[in-house]
């Protein structure tokens, strides 16, 4: 197990390395992402092939994932490739770190390299748990599904939006009811994945409950929300200050009034 583990580590770790070699000799990050989403893949695969007993619970989860990371990798990279420009994320990260941002966008990227090799521990201890396959499966199954439909419709909803009304905030369909669905999708399918694996009070359920904490905090607080935000807010300033008042950031409610545009629309 330990050395399963280790070189799930290692995988992850220089893949990231290659993902900062990359984006420091073509000056384009946006390929950073989905390199993040394929190692992932790969380091979890190899960790859930090399220490388990490949039982068909074993099998859904190495299935589940592995389609997440192709899903999620080529969507990525495909951006990148399409947009020929920098990720506004990481070049915002870039302009705040001035002289020091080659050491510390390699130490930033090194950190997301650990977590996900956390949601590869975690997808490891769902598949290792025992016993038949039973409706606790179904259902987390059922919900890694839900996650990758929604994810794939908040994605090409944003997209055919930007080709249509290039420049304005997206408010259509799920963006209406979350400021980020794609990312609240993404964090749903972990908690599927945690779902196969929750048995008892255990090191391993504590272990498998690990991958969604991991990615929220990741995406709600770290590399997701925060930077992109700040990139909307400067790229289109009120329009995105309307969106931010109206629509919840992460987890769906219906959308509220924007007081401040009822405001002017009776003066």
């Amino acid at each position: 197990m330990l050395i399963a583990a280790a070189l799930s580590l290692v995988i992850l770790m220089a893949a990231m390395a290659a993902a900062f070699l990359l984006a420091e000799r073509t000056r384009q990050s946006g390929f950073i992402d989905g390199i993040w989403a394929l190692a992932t893949g790969v380091a979890t695969l190899a960790l859930i092939l090399s220490v388990s007993d490949l039982s068909g619970r074993a099998m859904i989860v190495a299935v589940l994932v592995a389609l997440w990371a192709a899903r999620l990798g080529r969507h990525l990279v495909g951006r990148a490739l399409g947009s020929g420009s920098d990720d506004p994320r990481y070049a915002a990260l870039r302009r705040d770190w001035g002289d020091s941002a080659p050491r510390r966008l390699f130490l930033f990227l090194q950190t997301q390299a650990i977590a996900g090799w956390l949601l590869a521990l975690a997808a490891a201890a769902s598949a290792s748990r025992a016993g038949p396959l039973d409706g606790q499966d179904a259902l987390g199954i059922a919900i890694a599904c839900v996650a990758f439909g929604g994810e794939a419709l908040a994605d090409r909803t944003l997209a055919a939006f930007r080709r249509g009304s290039p420049g304005k905030v997206c408010d259509k369909g799920l963006w209406g009811w979350s400021r980020h669905p794609n990312y609240l999708f993404e964090w749903l399918f972990w908690v599927g994945v945690a779902v196969l694996g929750l048995g008892g009070f255990d090191g391993r359920t504590v272990l498998a409950l690990v991958a969604p904490v991991v990615i929220y905090l990741l995406l709600v607080h770290v590399s997701g929300i925060p930077p992109l935000e700040r990139h909307m807010l400067e790229s289109r300033g009120e329009a995105f200050r309307a969106y931010q008042r109206r629509v919840s950031a992460f987890f769906p409610r219906p959308p509220k009034a924007d007081q401040d545009s009822q405001r002017d629309s009776t003066r």
